[in-house]
């Protein structure tokens, strides 16, 4: 599929059977930080904050990827392993028939702006 989207909004639109979950998961990391910004980073949703990438995000057919880095997939690995989600080193899939770890998701996020924000002293 040749992705011509110019926006979050104009990808969450590809995916009409789980767009209500990519709303919420969008909702869920921007509420996270007021200076949390928006664009389109290699093909897909990104954020960033304070110029740095934050977070990443993916639909497909059967599950949500989320990207929060190598340093994000580590701190959360064990909780990843209890919960069954499959992992590699730089993302982590929600399956689309389980309901979104809000709090874990939010936890991630609040992981990934206390490190840039560390990286920045």
């Amino acid at each position: 599929m040749k992705n011509t989207f110019k926006n979050i909004d104009e990808y969450i639109l590809l995916f009409p059977e789980v767009q209500e979950k990519l709303k919420e998961l969008r909702k869920i990391i921007l509420a996270q930080n007021s200076d949390i910004e928006e664009y389109i980073g290699y093909q897909m949703p990104a954020f960033r904050y304070k110029k740095k990438p934050l977070i990443y995000f993916a639909g497909y057919k059967k599950h949500i990827g989320l990207y929060p880095g190598a340093e994000g997939i580590k701190t959360f690995e064990k909780y990843f392993m209890e919960k069954g989600y499959k992992f590699s080193k730089g993302a982590v899939q929600f399956p689309l028939d389980k309901d979104l770890p809000l709090d874990l998701i939010k936890s991630i996020v609040e992981f990934r702006l206390t490190e840039i924000d560390q990286k920045k002293s």
